[in-house]
């Protein structure tokens, strides 16, 4: 059985997008929210950049933060099956 498709309007960066994704709409609308909050942190601190180039800075910095959790959890998951008898 085939997930629910949902299509959500979102606004990043001040521009809208149709979004269509696989789960709920509040979770997509959450993930637009941490794609725009990280874009204008970085525009905040470099007023200077194209909203081009603060797209892929606010990419590389939550990819960044998924490639360490993911670490952090494959280094939990390692531990906790040594501590199994």
């Amino acid at each position: 059985m085939s997930a629910k498709k949902s299509k959500v309007t979102v606004e990043i960066y001040g521009e809208p997008y149709n979004i269509k994704g696989e789960g709920e709409p509040e979770r997509i609308r959450r993930v637009a929210l941490l794609v725009n909050e990280q874009m204008k942190q970085i525009a905040l601190a470099n007023p200077t950049l194209t909203p081009a180039k603060i797209a892929v800075l606010a990419a590389l910095n939550i990819a960044d933060e998924f490639l360490r959790l993911e670490e952090d959890y494959r280094q939990m998951v390692r531990m906790l099956q040594e501590e199994k008898p």
